[in-house]
């Protein structure tokens, strides 16, 4: 599944050279790939399931790609994994999650070193949303020509979270490899350069580039929807809307304890039902008997703080 919009399944199958291939004009806004394309719309019979970017689908009736043709998704196949954000933590919303993109395995996100300026907190709950989903994060840090990436790269130094660093009219060679072969989807909030990057990457993407506003330091939203996009290079990148929150009510603590295997023993004498932010929580003594590194006590307060729904002051 390449695209959904309204109701529409836009899927890939086959290879290159099969007849019936959909033309450039007929494909999804920003779809660039080298299959045939069908679109679909869901049948009866899946009810209220949910198909997402990235699901890998069943089809049946007219799957030959011709213009004004309908197949119908009859079946999703098992994913490999989920990512999902909630509806936001203070909303009265009861944590209701949203599916955001099916077997992704790397998380890249995009953020901006100035102009808008980093925001840590939203960095944290992505990581912690990738976590859960058990997809392996990245940092994609941009605008370097404008601020040095060594004070954002320092606070998430502990966590062991791969990173790169690009600039205006830089090189993408390290961002290419590390994204090569892989299903990657991209995240970030509204003018961080991540549609700028998905066009670089793939240049027949036409990805519509949001301008930040000088008054508040933030992007408009340009991208509606997911799509994915087929690398040149090999691999996939799934560029998503640009987000301005991202609710964890949906992630326990347990999931976020499980990035700091490190740490894991050292909740053993923790009271029953420990958040691991009060006094009671064990770590302190555990940590300062020498057991594990402090900033990784620190970076796990962080983002348990963050799955709390933690105000975003950055």
């Amino acid at each position: 599944m390449v695209a959904v919009d309204r109701g529409r399944y836009t899927c890939l199958v086959e290879s290159v050279g099969e007849k019936g291939r959909r033309r450039k004009k007929d494909r999804p806004e920003g779809a660039a790939m080298s299959g045939r394309i069908v679109v679909a719309m869901k049948a009866r019979e899946l009810g209220r399931k949910g198909i997402v970017v990235g699901d890998r689908v069943a089809l049946v009736g007219d799957v030959s790609g011709a213009s004004d043709t309908l197949a119908r998704v009859v079946r999703v196949e098992p994913r490999t994994s989920m990512l999902r954000r909630s509806a936001d933590d203070t909303d009265n919303t009861d944590g209701i999650e949203r599916p955001v993109v099916a077997n992704a395995d790397q998380l890249v996100i995009v953020t901006a070193l100035a102009d808008p300026p980093p925001r840590p907190r939203m960095i944290d709950r992505m990581l912690v949303a990738a976590f859960d989903a058990d997809i392996e994060p990245m940092l994609c840090l941009t605008k370097s020509d404008l601020a040095s990436p060594d004070e954002l790269v320092s606070l998430y130094s502990p966590l062991g979270v791969p990173y790169v660093v690009l600039q205006k009219g830089g090189t993408l060679d390290e961002v290419r490899e590390c994204l090569s072969g892989r299903i990657s989807v991209l995240v970030g909030h509204s003018g961080v350069g991540k549609s700028t990057l998905v066009n670089a990457l793939v240049p027949d993407a036409n990805r519509a580039v949001s301008h930040v506003n000088a008054v508040t330091g933030r992007g408009r939203h340009t991208s509606t929807s997911a799509v994915a996009l087929e690398l040149p290079e090999g691999g996939w990148i799934i560029d998503t809307p640009g987000v301005r929150s991202f609710g964890l009510a949906h992630v326990s603590v347990e999931t976020v304890l499980a990035g700091f295997p490190d740490l894991v023993e050292g909740t053993i004498a923790c009271p029953k039902g420990c958040t691991h932010l009060s006094e009671e929580c064990a770590l302190d003594a555990w940590v300062a008997a020498g057991h594990a590194d402090p900033t990784r006590l620190v970076s796990l307060r962080r983002l348990l703080a963050s799955r709390e729904g933690a105000p975003d002051e950055d």
